[in-house]
């Protein structure tokens, strides 16, 4: 199994222990990240309104579970983006007009699901269960074994793998309205929770709605781990749940699926055709838990319990995480943002541009956290003596795509960047 993100996106050891020792001298606040920690995350603050809640203690959010079937098997999946702007608001999800373009050139990229029309008497309220070509396997074990230095990883393995036919884009036979409906859950239960052998390694709770009585409905619901980063400056909440890069989607607690990268298309964008943004991840930022400069995978390893299961009864992990033990990737463009152009171009396809600091840069220090997607393209232009691709190649699209739709914002909502792109900056 070729691991994109792991072999040739790897780099030298003394570069990551040089961030490490900075990180250790730097420690000097409690937290590593700002805005709310703790409580529920107030509903203006969502870009998924359906969203039943946000709880930034258990650093989790509860999204609504639909039913389906895979070769007459029970799956579980959530709704998170529509490619339809009427059919998102009536969803309360977020809208992707790009989600449109996931079919070209890659049929498979997404599945014609069937309505299994329900009668009266099985279904009073609420959604037809639907019927899906293929599924996760989220049997595998999950396995990451943290380098001398925490990146590379010794080991990687996902915990989910997609099967020939799964994708998490679907539209419904006689419609063209694309869906994000990742799964997250197989079978009918007892669903695992702790060591996710039925669930993605994301899941931390389930609910399945018992029958509901006259004139009422019952939701069934699902607990996601959520993710930390950052858009326009501001602290962004999102979710992972697929990646085509088996190293990608074992950090990133998703499901492996090699399909996706048909997506339309490599270094595309806000172009013709295109059905991905940008994620801006960064390979050896700073670490340490308190250190308000840590960014990046090798803090992700070293400072947020990425080599263990996640799951409600793993305080230490969810504590990790909610003080800024993510890697606090930057999105490029949010539903929020003020100029139409970056709002409607949100998608939750990202293409990962990695970001390798040079041993100039971390030697000067000069490599710390970076919160706006203008000013990466803007050092990227301007000083490719401090940033560059991994293994120093040119900085760009590397050809990893995961789906990261986001859930809302912590503090203010992103509404522009905070710098002005350079003449010869991709923006």
């Amino acid at each position: 199994m070729t691991m994109a993100l792991v072999v040739p996106l790897a780099v030298g050891g003394g570069a990551v222990a040089a961030t490490h020792t900075q990180a250790q001298a730097a420690e000097t606040s409690a937290s590593s990240f700002p805005g709310q920690k703790s409580g529920l995350l107030p509903a203006e603050k969502l870009t998924i309104r359906s969203a039943l809640q946000v709880d930034l203690t258990r650093e989790t959010v509860r999204l609504p579970l639909f039913k389906a079937t895979v070769k007459g098997e029970t799956v579980w999946y959530v709704i998170t983006e529509a490619s339809d702007p009427g059919i998102a608001a009536d969803l309360d999800v977020n809208h992707a007009a790009k989600l449109n373009n996931v079919g070209i050139g890659c049929a498979t990229c997404v599945q014609t699901a069937t309505v299994v029309a329900p009668t009266p008497e099985e279904n009073r309220f609420g959604t037809a269960v639907i019927d899906r070509p293929g599924a996760p396997d989220f049997s595998p074990t999950r396995v990451l074994v943290p380098g001398p230095d925490g990146f590379p990883p010794a080991k990687a393995q996902p915990g989910g793998v997609g099967d020939a036919d799964y994708s998490p884009f679907i539209r419904l036979a006689g419609s063209p309205v694309v869906y994000n409906a990742p799964i997250v859950a197989t079978g009918d239960g007892p669903f695992d929770v702790v060591h996710h052998t039925n669930t993605e390694d994301r899941v931390l709770g389930i609910h399945i709605a018992p029958p509901a009585g006259p004139g009422k409905f019952n939701q069934s619901w699902v607990d996601l781990l959520l993710v930390k980063g950052f858009d326009a400056g501001q602290p962004i909440l999102y979710i992972s749940t697929e990646s085509n890069d088996p190293g990608t989607a074992t950090l990133e607690r998703a499901t492996y699926v090699p399909a996706l990268s048909q997506i339309a298309y490599n270094g595309g964008d806000d172009a013709l055709g295109s059905a991905r943004e940008r994620i801006f991840p960064f390979l050896n930022g700073q670490t340490g838990a308190n250190n308000p400069q840590a960014q990046g995978i090798a803090h992700l390893i070293l400072d947020g319990h990425a080599n263990e299961d996640a799951s409600v009864g793993n305080t230490a992990l969810i504590d990790a995480l909610r003080n800024g033990g993510d890697a606090l990737n930057v999105q490029g463009d949010f539903p929020t943002l003020a100029d139409p152009r970056h709002a409607e171009a949100y998608s939750p396809i990202w293409e990962a541009q990695f970001g390798q600091w040079t041993d100039k840069a971390i030697r000067l220090g000069l490599n710390k956290r970076q919160i706006d997607e203008n000013q990466i393209f803007n050092l990227a232009a301007s000083r490719p003596d401090l940033i560059t691709g991994p293994g120093g190649a040119p900085y760009g699209a590397q050809g990893v795509i995961i789906n990261c739709p986001v859930i809302g914002f912590i503090d203010e909502a992103p509404t522009d960047n905070l710098a002005t792109p350079l003449p010869d900056s991709q923006h």
